[in-house]
């Protein structure tokens, strides 16, 4: 009897579950807490000392770097709520036509690599930029792309599409009568929008801010290419890292702690903001969007599209270039196919090794993601809760964390058994698998649990029912998830620097070395595919799901 109910406890999906937690704990769990101990060991003595982080908070080497990250972080994203909200506003009250092409452009600019939009406005506004170049011809100086101005600025246009979207969908389910209400009331056009409006979909403006403010603290691409001297916590981790091989990166890892701790405090401050008071509001009487004449018509249609164009302009800037004619490092004026060539001469291990990472990551991926979704959704158990809400830590750890993590628990802390090309594709997998969980865990909870039950009356297996029946309905879900994952996978900078060695060089790094060496006609070529890749990925979503805005959030 006793061995009867032992097996009809220790199921099929009791066993995934165990699996996935121990999974979850090796790859997720084990080296963020080796992170967070390395930060309270001292590297001379091997002891429990605060001297690192008294280190951090005291030395103005840190706490420059501290300031730096905090100020562009904000700057940032206020810069995004400032071009995002505006953007969601007028294409939700006001008719807008290309409303479509303005969400897609939206779409494009939050998937492309992010460091290849600071790239891009090197060439446009660096020290021997396009429009730098135009100004000086007539004896005028343009300030350049470099330092704090040009990191928020990047931040700014690259970050505003979470903002957007979010917002976007929140304007289109708030309740028309409340701002009819306060119009009765003698309310002017902004009164009504400041008092009523945005409060009422202040819960997804701050989650799009949040989700900008922590990219943005941990983007290593973009301070690193226009820094020029102006160091962020992310940069100096990395910096620390490499100065600290040949012994415990205590230094790396204390900074990197900090970091985490920033992007944990503004979640938590998000939410405590939340509790405080209630959004809530019927989806009745949703808003109809009038058509405007005259100059505010032309002013909205200008600023809507602006915007998006604007933001693209770092992507078409680096296809162009990748097509200019070029002597070595050099552009010699006309257009060639030279950078191409010498891409596949010079630097095709990195274009195969970031396929290879990435398809096999994602191979993976996919197969976790349907499994973890499933446990999550129809397993209610304290066990199914934690790995929801383990889904989220990925979200929040920076990759300069998490590979610092991976390389003091599988380098340094094993037998030399883990190459390079493994811990990449494992850090890939870990990192980008939210992305396919989200996805797949939506779809399934459209699907009734009755199906299932069904199958395994009729004498199928659980396993049997999950892949004949569940894993069918939901695999439009599964492909957006594997899309959206590679997409993310393949773009990936800060950790595979730690990580990677001469032969497991990618594009992403190969780009971000290519700009620092100047030979910005391989980084345009190589930029060029990886936003070809992205576009046909994005492409592909679009045909997978019908929501193509919440598929990318």
């Amino acid at each position: 009897m006793n061995l009867s109910l032992s097996r009809q406890r220790l199921d099929f999906w009791t066993v995934v579950t165990i699996a996935i937690i121990v999974m979850l704990s090796l790859l997720l769990i084990l080296p963020i807490l080796r992170v967070l101990l390395l930060g309270f060991i001292d590297p001379d003595t091997g002891q429990f000392t605060l001297g690192n982080f008294i280190e951090v908070f005291t030395r103005n080497y840190y706490v420059n770097g501290l300031k730096n990250t905090l100020f562009v972080g904000v700057l940032g994203t206020i810069g995004a709520c400032l071009i995002g909200v505006p953007l969601a506003f007028f294409t939700t009250r006001f008719i807008v036509k290309g409303k479509a092409l303005i969400s897609t452009l939206a779409i494009l600019v939050l998937v492309s690599p992010p460091f290849i939009g600071a790239y891009a406005w090197i060439m446009i506004l660096g020290s021997n930029g396009v429009v730098t170049n135009f100004f000086g011809n007539f004896g005028l100086d343009v300030p350049t792309i470099y330092g704090a101005h040009g990191i928020i600025l990047v931040f700014s246009l690259k970050f505003f599409p979470f903002i957007f979207l979010m917002t976007q969908t929140a304007l289109n389910a708030v309740n028309k009568s409340l701002e009819d209400a306060a119009e009765n009331l003698g309310c002017s056009p902004w009164q009504r929008f400041y008092k009523i409006t945005l409060p009422l979909v202040f819960p997804a403006v701050s989650t799009g801010a949040i989700i900008c403010f922590v990219l943005a603290i941990a983007d290593f691409g973009t301070p690193a290419i226009l820094g020029r001297g102006f160091r962020t916590l992310s940069t100096i981790a990395l910096s620390a890292y490499r100065s600290e091989l040949g012994g415990p990166p205590t230094m790396a890892v204390t900074v990197s702690i900090l970091m985490m701790a920033i992007s944990m405090l503004a979640l938590l401050a998000q939410r405590r903001i939340l509790s405080k008071r209630r959004y809530a509001s019927s989806l009745t009487n949703l808003p109809v969007p009038v058509r405007l004449k005259g100059w505010k018509n032309a002013l909205v249609h200008v600023l809507s599209h602006g915007i998006v164009i604007l933001a693209m302009i770092p992507s078409a800037v680096v296809v162009y270039t990748s097509f200019l004619k070029t002597n070595g490092p050099v552009f010699v004026g006309g257009f060639g196919l030279e950078s191409y060539q010498r891409i596949w001469r010079d630097a095709p291990e990195a274009i195969t090794n970031s396929f290879l990472f990435a398809i096999t990551a994602v191979v993976f991926i996919t197969i976790a993601s349907g499994l973890i979704s499933y446990v999550i959704v129809r397993r209610e158990t304290r066990a199914a809760a934690s790995i929801d809400f383990l889904m989220m830590v990925p979200y929040l750890v920076p990759g300069v964390v998490m590979a610092i993590g991976f390389v003091t628990v599988f380098r340094n802390g094993f037998p030399d058994v883990f190459s390079a090309a493994t811990l990449l594709i494992m850090i890939y997998f870990i990192r980008r698998l939210p992305y396919g969980v989200r996805s797949t865990t939506s779809s399934l909870r459209q699907i009734k649990p009755s199906l299932e039950e069904a199958a395994v009356n009729l004498g199928a297996t659980p396993l049997g029912a999950f892949m004949k029946v569940t894993v069918p309905l939901i695999l439009p879900g599964i492909i957006v998830g594997s899309l959206m994952s590679f997409i993310t996978a393949i773009n990936e900078l800060s950790s595979t620097l730690i990580i990677y060695d001469s032969g497991t060089i990618t594009m992403p790094v190969q780009v971000y070395v290519a700009v620092l060496d100047g030979e910005f006609g391989i980084a345009a070529a190589l930029s060029t595919i990886l936003l070809l890749s992205t576009g046909v990925c994005v492409y592909a979503v679009f045909r997978f799901t019908e929501n193509r805005d919440s598929a990318f959030l």
